[in-house]
């Protein structure tokens, strides 16, 4: 979808967030309910704001009905009842984690060598942090890695990876 560029208006009566939540209230209302709508990360990289003016803007918009949010799977037009999202086959924590274990078994991450942590690992895929430390921990859990306090996560051991 091809987006118009718009200006805001720092100086004006309106907060920014109002106005952000103004341009995407259009753009929604040409969608179809359960179409995704952008990320926070999107609107904040897309109007150069910090991504609290992103999160106000897109919580209008829920507040509304406009929109819902569905944690861990992003954001989409209308209500849940009304047209519901098509499901993801695999959540999207544990394709993180199969990425990252596909890696280790390529070599591109070395046993007791660091994997990138969670602040690079969220810009790299653009999740929340919280889905980040969801795939981290499910690696734990699998014996893909282990992670050394104030330190941070390594690939463990070869002899304690799972057995496929």
């Amino acid at each position: 979808m091809a987006y118009v560029a718009y200006v805001l208006d720092y100086e004006g009566d309106t907060h920014v967030y109002v106005q952000i939540a103004d341009i995407l209230r259009r753009r929604v209302a040409k969608l179809d309910a359960g179409h995704p709508v952008p990320s926070e990360a999107d609107i904040q990289y897309e109007f150069g704001v910090a991504r609290t003016t992103a999160r106000r803007a897109v919580h209008v918009l829920r507040e509304e009905g406009l929109i819902y949010t569905v944690q861990g799977e992003g954001t989409f037009v209308g209500t849940p009842e009304e047209a519901p999202r098509k499901q993801r086959k695999v959540p999207l924590y544990q394709q993180i984690a199969t990425d990252i274990s596909d890696q280790i078994k390529a070599g591109r991450f070395l046993p007791r060598r660091p994997i990138p942590g969670e602040t690079a690992l969220v810009k790299q895929y653009d999740v929340a942090r919280e889905t980040v430390r969801r795939a981290m921990a499910l690696l734990r859990e699998q014996g893909w890695i282990y992670t050394v306090a104030q330190r941070g996560s390594y690939v463990s051991p070869k002899e304690s990876w799972p057995q496929d």
